[in-house]
């Protein structure tokens, strides 16, 4: 099963967004995209999450076309952590988290809602934010909660097979080290619970770590696609960022000149 993009090219006004780009996000998997600024990662990611129609070309969910899976049927399969999500009423971090609450209206689920906020709220490690008003919180702070939230969006009751992705623009944005390895971490969890995942991240470095396959994106279209030895290559990032980049290998690093 997958999310997936068959050449779509997006236009907007007389500007060409993307360019024939093709990718595919499988259940399990970490698929990072990566390119300078201006590349198309945020459009790419939210013509996937089907907030932007693509010109021409198609988006699949699970072999069928976007088109015909319904608002509340795409919410319930895949989750979405924007770049900038401002929230104009001071909701309280607990309501901000239960907005991603979908039950479908079945009991497995109305009857685990408390449980699953609290599992929640332990595994992203904001406990003792629960009580505040979220326009109180600093910005590494919201993305964390806005995280939790995403991944609420995600809950299954354990015998569920239904399909889960998510997709994420830059989250680890204006958080400090140590919550940058732990928010990767728990996406490597749900990696490993069968979610698909797709990251859009500027740090090279991360998505080498965490990644089980690269898109390296530039001007709109698709460089490279592959594991991240395969894309990761001092050569072709030090075109595509116009600097010097040099990639160590095992253990894979890259350093900027």
């Amino acid at each position: 099963m997958s999310i997936k993009a068959d050449s779509i090219n997006i236009d907007l006004g007389d500007r060409s967004i993307l360019n024939d780009v093709s990718i595919k996000i499988h259940q399990g998997e970490i698929l990072s995209v990566i390119g300078p600024n201006g590349a198309g990662k945020s459009t790419l990611l939210k013509s996937l999450a089907g907030d932007i129609k693509p010109t021409s070309g198609a988006i699949h969910y699970d072999n069928k076309d976007i088109s015909d899976v319904n608002i509340q049927e795409r919410a319930f399969t895949r989750s979405v952590m924007s770049q900038l999500q401002a929230i104009a009423f001071d909701f309280s971090v607990k309501e901000i988290i239960e907005m991603g609450w979908i039950d479908r209206g079945e009991s497995a689920y109305a009857t685990e809602f408390e449980n699953a906020v609290m599992d929640v709220v332990t595994k992203c490690g904001v406990k003792d934010l629960i009580s505040r008003n979220f326009n109180t919180l600093s910005g590494g702070e919201q993305r964390r909660i806005h995280f939790a939230r995403t991944l609420l969006q995600l809950w299954r009751p354990s015998d569920s097979s239904d399909p889960k992705y998510l997709l994420l623009d830059e989250p680890t944005a204006n958080l400090d080290l140590t919550y940058e390895v732990k928010l990767l971490n728990i996406v490597k969890e749900a990696a490993n619970d069968e979610t698909g995942v797709m990251l859009v991240l500027h740090d090279l470095n991360l998505a080498a770590k965490f990644s089980d396959k690269i898109v390296l994106l530039d001007k709109g279209s698709v460089v490279k696609i592959g594991t991240p030895s395969e894309v990761l290559n001092s050569k072709i990032l030090s075109k595509v960022y116009d600097i010097e980049i040099k990639v160590q290998e095992d253990p894979l690093f890259i350093t900027y000149y």
